[in-house]
């Protein structure tokens, strides 16, 4: 088990691939807190029964980390739960796709507010426990889109590539820490979001994909696994891509 007797924190675990994540780290020994939106008791279930199954322990908290205070919340109750995490995996985020001229200040402000704003002020706190550790290691979850820039991905694509520059920026602030710092760049994953993704949107980029198809959410989970385990100690400050190849 490549994560035995760690702590990771998740965000955004409830599906898809945050929830491949949350079940790959309890197969490999880990204890998690998943953070999550919203309560379900689908998601309670299943968390019963990965916990059950591998025999780790599993903590719900619940937050939305577009608002600030909730985060803030968020950490006590973490707080209180552990005095020591080892891994940290911001996975959450939105998806979002509109013309330029057709994309509000406000849509812009909404999507860089969740998928980097709040990405930044939660590890600020979670990183307030990670610095007295031996050895940490952060994965952020960001997109291919960051790099492709394609249309219709104005507000998405810089939120993505801005949480790309802070992985660089992190891997030197924090290697005095023994912080390990990188992030995965998925391309179309087999996911609700890419449910949502419009099917000429999504036959585009399946062309432009040498392996021509999608990756599963365990492909994700397996390389946050790699970069969460001991077998990627020497690997900070970088992007996996995940594209098939595109």
């Amino acid at each position: 088990m490549l994560l035995k007797n760690k702590t990771a924190v998740v965000t955004g675990c409830n599906r898809g691939i945050g929830f491949s994540i949350l079940e790959n780290f309890s197969k490999n020994g880990a204890n998690i807190i998943a953070c999550v939106r919203s309560e379900s008791i689908d998601f309670s279930n299943n968390v019963s029964k990965i916990s059950k199954t591998y025999g780790n322990k599993i903590d719900i908290v619940y937050f939305d980390l577009g608002v600030e205070e909730e985060i803030d919340e968020a950490f006590i109750k973490i707080k209180n739960i552990t005095s020591n995490i080892d891994i940290l995996v911001n996975n959450a985020g939105i998806n979002q796709m509109s013309l330029f001229q057709m994309t509000s200040l406000k849509t812009f402000r909404t999507v860089f507010e969740v998928n980097f704003f709040s990405i930044v002020n939660f590890t600020q706190k979670i990183l307030k426990i990670m610095k007295k550790n031996n050895f940490s290691k952060i994965i952020n979850i960001s997109s291919n889109a960051a790099s492709l820039s394609d249309a219709g991905r104005a507000a998405y694509a810089p939120s993505k590539a801005a949480l790309v520059t802070l992985t660089k920026v992190l891997s030197k602030e924090l290697s005095n820490y023994k912080i390990n710092v990188n992030a995965i760049a998925p391309g179309l994953v087999n996911t609700d979001m890419m449910k949502e993704t419009p099917q000429k949107v999504i036959d585009e980029a399946l062309k432009k994909t040498p392996m021509n198809k999608a990756a599963q959410p365990g492909d994700v989970a397996d390389t946050a696994l790699f970069l969460s385990s001991s077998k990627s100690n020497h690997i900070t400050g970088e992007t996996i891509f995940i594209t098939g190849g595109m």
